[in-house]
């Protein structure tokens, strides 16, 4: 079982009387690795927390425990942000998303640690990213909002590991002057990579289909999109 879904399981098993005590110190365990890294020790998300080194372990059994529950929360805030955004935003919802993108600075913060720091857990992480992509895509296409692909998941992969891509060489190749600086960290890759990504996903880029014909004619099986199987 991954660790995300173990995290997830063990939060729905929590007593309702402990659900803000625990909330607190993921929370602030989300904070303080995004800030500097899963090195961080136990005893600093538990002085964040204003709570003791014990209580932390007694919530979360480990420190692994911990950053699996950390790991579960993150999917869950980027996954239903996505959906909001792709689904079932209306109007003036991107704009109230951009004037708050600054709420996410410690989710935004904890993912690029994630990847940063590798293995196992990195990479379990990153496909918990693709399934949940390939959910609110496939919702956003019911909708009408997103057109089909001819390979969902194909696409949702490439989706998320641009997106990730992009944040990391941002924060790896112009590192930010204070690395406490989290809102800043967001604010600057947001405002850099918006008006590109919302032309590209919007308008697209190139004005023929020669490329894509050209690559349907050469693989041995091209697949073929929802919309013209519907033809």
């Amino acid at each position: 079982m991954r660790s995300a879904e173990r995290a997830g399981r063990v939060l729905a098993d929590v007593p309702a009387e402990d659900l803000t005590t625990r909330a607190r110190i993921r929370d602030a365990a989300v904070l303080r690795f995004g800030r500097e890294g899963f090195g961080a020790p136990v005893r600093a998300v538990a002085a964040d927390a204003g709570v003791s080194a014990g209580l932390v372990i007694h919530h979360f059994g480990t420190k692994e425990g911990l950053r699996a529950a950390c790991d579960a929360h993150v999917l869950e805030v980027v996954r239903r942000a996505k959906h909001e955004q792709l689904v079932t935003g209306g109007g003036g919802s991107f704009l109230q998303a951009l004037a708050t993108a600054e709420r996410f600075a410690p989710v935004f913060a904890y993912v690029l640690r994630s990847l940063q720091h590798g293995g196992p857990l990195a990479r379990d992480f990153v496909e918990h990213m693709v399934d949940d992509a390939v959910e609110y895509l496939a919702d956003g296409v019911a909708a009408g909002t997103i057109r089909p692909s001819r390979d969902e998941r194909a696409r949702a992969r490439f989706l998320v590991l641009g997106t990730l891509g992009a944040g990391l060489l941002s924060v790896t190749l112009d590192p930010p002057a204070d690395p406490a600086d989290l809102t800043g960290l967001m604010r600057r890759h947001f405002d850099a990579v918006a008006l590109p990504a919302l032309e590209l996903y919007t308008e697209g880029m190139l004005t023929t289909r020669r490329m894509l014909d050209d690559y349907l004619a050469y693989v041995p099986d091209p697949p073929a999109a929802a919309d013209e199987d519907a033809r």
